[in-house]
């Protein structure tokens, strides 16, 4: 019986060392030191979507002049695997961690086990619920969302039917742009429909085709992002009708679109001078040096220009 004591104690000595996110001695942080030695963990909700992908760009740009190395993993929208992806950045032994999350509030424990960790945590483009964020680097979103809902006031005017594409439910961003776009819409538009299209182009496609068939009396579209906004026009054009969609970040296709004549326009934001920003908030903190809790990027509404 002792025998079996011992060995059920030490079975669960073993599982229990097993399930600590302490990273091993030779990969902790090293506290203070050159920077040129420390590692920075980079994690992006998806590099299927060009702005995050020039969000990764200007990271690894800076990163580079700045002399850190970067250690990227792609959460492929999938908020479980970036939890997993970050825990794993931490045992690696990563000096900071940026992430850009799935899920805003799905993210704060891995933020809360950073916190314990003292590894600082910057967000980009979204925040985290819960946790110690050392730093957020985002375009102020809710002020997008409202230059959307006054453009389409100026080109439409008062009571026009509108139709809102969200972004991903539990994304901050998504939440902070439809609250922008509200302030105006609800005293200045109609929103006959809205409905999630997860930040997605393919989804944005399907979700407006079903949108346009209840809704015959739709005047414009503002889509939480352009990927949303893209798919939205393909839907618009099928059925042959012409209707203005607004899309939000600026990414290279959209504003080809625009330049083609297709979407209408987009609240641009900086996705490159984001990640470059964020490198150096990162930097700043590992220094020690006090920074910004919102560090905003600017914002522009992009149309096409009249001849």
């Amino acid at each position: 019986m002792k025998k079996l004591t011992l060995i059920l104690t030490s079975l669960l000595l073993i599982l229990m060392t097993g399930c600590s996110l302490e990273p091993p001695e030779w990969a902790k942080p090293s506290s203070g030191g050159s920077l040129e030695n420390m590692k920075i963990g980079l994690s992006i909700s998806t590099l299927n979507n060009p702005f995050f992908v020039s969000v990764k760009d200007g990271v690894l740009a800076e990163a580079k002049k700045q002399g850190l190395e970067v250690l990227v993993i792609d959460a492929q929208n999938d908020s479980a695997k970036q939890s997993n992806d970050v825990e794993d950045l931490m045992q690696k032994g990563v000096n900071a961690l940026l992430i850009n999350p799935v899920d805003s509030s799905a993210i704060s424990t891995v933020v809360q086990t950073a916190n314990s960790l003292n590894i600082p945590v910057v967000t980009l483009d979204r925040s985290a619920d819960q946790g110690d964020i050392k730093a957020l680097v985002a375009s102020d979103n809710v002020k997008g969302g409202s230059m959307a809902a006054q453009y389409i006031v100026e080109q439409l005017g008062k009571g026009a039917k509108v139709i809102e594409l969200e972004g991903s439910p539990g994304a901050s961003a998504t939440r902070e742009r439809g609250k922008g776009f509200h302030e105006i819409a609800d005293s200045q538009l109609e929103v006959i429909a809205k409905q999630t299209a997860d930040f997605d182009r393919t989804k944005g496609l399907t979700v407006m085709e079903n949108l346009l068939q209840g809704n015959p009396g739709v005047q414009a579209v503002f889509a939480h992002n352009d990927e949303m906004a893209l798919g939205a026009i393909e839907a618009i054009q099928s059925s042959g009708k012409n209707i203005p969609v607004i899309g939000f970040d600026g990414n290279e296709d959209a504003l080809k679109s625009i330049e083609a004549g297709k979407l209408t326009g987009t609240v641009a934001q900086q996705p490159e001078l984001i990640g470059q920003l964020a490198i150096q908030a990162a930097k700043d903190v590992l220094e020690g040096k006090t920074v910004e809790k919102l560090i905003a990027a600017p914002l522009k509404l992009v149309v096409k220009e009249s001849k």
